[in-house]
């Protein structure tokens, strides 16, 4: 079984802290590799096309965003990035 996740929070999904799971919009699941494969290509170049800014690790997170969505942070008293990430879990 393979999965996409897609989160959206106020950090990268690679750091996945502690009740990440509240930050999921959508989690799909794949029977084999190459369906998962043909939806990750298609969903990255979604966001490519959506986001300005891009950064990965380890072939399975994949962070985007755009200076332009931030929120603010009250207890920060600032404004924080928001980030739209992809987890692949093979």
């Amino acid at each position: 079984m393979y999965k996409i996740i897609y989160m959206k929070a106020d950090y990268e999904p690679w750091w996945k802290f502690e009740g990440w799971e509240s930050t999921i919009v959508t989690e799909n699941e794949y029977e084999t590799k190459e369906e998962m494969d043909h939806a990750l290509n298609n969903l990255l170049k979604e966001f490519r096309t959506r986001y300005d800014k891009e950064e990965s690790r380890e072939g399975k997170y994949y962070a985007f965003w755009t200076m332009d969505e931030r929120m603010y942070c009250e207890a920060c008293e600032d404004d924080i990035q928001i980030y739209h990430g992809i987890i692949v879990e093979r």
